[in-house]
């Protein structure tokens, strides 16, 4: 059984975002493990400098780099789009050959340096959405990935 690996920086705060999670690693674990590594965001002044920003950036994808195992997905809005289809496509290769990890970034987002490594770079949408809520749907379209390749109904 595979290994998927969410690695973010932040913490879920409000309890529904926790029970959120909850729920979907808990559905999850019929198809693969799962695991959350929460990173510490970076302490930028009130007032920050583009400077002091591209140095978070960079520290904070640094940290999602070293947790990362196997296959690595970084989420990012100038990345490739996909359908829930093709995801699931993608999902069902990488599971058969071994772990993968999805990295989001800070509110500063990830470091072109991490972005380049990263084996694919993929976006949800133009949109900007908080961290927190993104995890969530994150996990709903891992979850509803793996259903497609069921052949499950769940994603109708």
């Amino acid at each position: 059984m595979a290994s998927i690996n969410i690695v973010c920086i932040g913490k879920l705060k409000e309890k529904y975002w926790k029970e959120a999670q909850a729920e979907y690693v808990k559905r999850l674990g019929a198809f693969c493990r799962i695991n959350i590594e929460e990173k510490k965001e970076a302490a930028l002044p009130k007032n920050a400098s583009a400077a002091q920003i591209d140095k978070a950036a960079k520290s904070e994808s640094e940290e999602l780099n070293t947790a990362s195992r196997g296959y690595m997905i970084a989420l990012s809005p100038e990345g490739e789009r996909m359908t829930s289809q093709q995801f699931a496509q993608l999902i069902k290769k990488r599971a058969q050959i071994g772990d993968m990890s999805f990295l989001i970034g800070g509110s500063h987002g990830l470091s072109n340096a991490i972005k380049a490594k990263a084996d694919k770079v993929l976006s949800f949408s133009d949109m900007t959405m908080p961290h927190q809520l993104f995890r969530v749907v994150l996990l709903e379209q891992v979850y509803r990935a793996f259903m497609i390749g069921a052949g499950r109904v769940y994603h109708k």
